[in-house]
């Protein structure tokens, strides 16, 4: 673990020079004088000499870099990252890109971004497979980020345990549905069984033979009884409407909507 501690969170030497780097000190005072002001520990000194170095030379490298280092001694690692990630962009030497891509995941394990840490780490490694304190790093990132899943992973393992957790209680309620279903069908078929064989619920043979469905889906004997039915509501009413005219009391009927 103490190993962990030393490698990890630690920030590379300044990068003093990149492409173009002596002309760009040859014209550029602020750099120079920023470096030594890092060099003695003033670092919100030479974070504001390095800014100078940066809005004057856009294109440099050693000033972002440098900048960033400042502003991570600053304990202002998130800000940090800008200029790491604006240096990275900046160059095109792998040495510089792995030195930005490296102290860029030791940000992100401050921040306990451990997916960005892991990516960052990775591609400081692509820079420079032989850096034997990235891939320390690199290492202990993706322990950290397996420990710690983003919580958009574990809302995802959450939901997904969820829908299946559902979908297994809804087999479970078809299945029960279904067990359900087949015994009302196996006392329906008894039913059946007994009208075949001539029987009715009281056990006594039939006179008649069950009657045929017609294609419109009712059978002439329960068409008739409907309207059997029918015939005898419409004699009840008349026969009350007929014993009020008798009694001498006005009815109100109702409309039926």
């Amino acid at each position: 673990m103490k190993n962990f501690k030393k490698y990890i969170f630690t920030t590379f030497a300044l990068l003093f020079l990149g492409l173009g780097g002596v002309l760009a000190q040859e014209k550029d005072k602020s750099l120079p004088k920023a470096n030594e002001e890092y060099a003695d520990n003033k670092f919100v000194d030479a974070e504001a000499d390095y800014r100078i170095s940066s809005s004057k030379f856009p294109n440099g490298t050693a000033a972002p870099y440098n900048l960033g280092n400042a502003i991570y001694k600053q304990n202002q690692a998130s800000e940090a990252k800008f200029a790491y990630a604006k240096a990275i962009k900046s160059t095109k030497s792998r040495s510089e890109k792995h030195k930005g891509f490296h102290n860029l995941g030791n940000v992100f394990m401050k921040e306990k971004n451990y997916t960005e840490a892991v990516e960052a780490y990775k591609n400081a490694l692509r820079n420079d497979p032989t850096d034997e304190e990235t891939r320390y790093n690199y290492a202990l990132a993706k322990k950290m980020l397996k420990e710690n899943p983003p919580k958009d992973d574990k809302d995802k393992k959450d939901k997904d345990k969820k829908d299946k957790d559902k979908k297994d209680q809804d087999k479970k309620d078809q299945d029960k549905k279904d067990k359900d279903k087949d015994k009302k069908d196996d006392k329906g078929d008894d039913k059946d069984k007994d009208k075949k064989d001539g029987k009715n619920k009281d056990d006594k043979p039939k006179d008649q033979e069950k009657p045929k469905p017609q294609p419109g889906g009712i059978s002439k004997q329960r068409l008739e009884n409907l309207l059997d039915a029918v015939n005898n509501e419409e004699k009840k009413i008349q026969d009350k409407v007929n014993a009020t005219k008798v009694k001498g009391k006005p009815t109100k009927t109702e409309k039926d909507w």
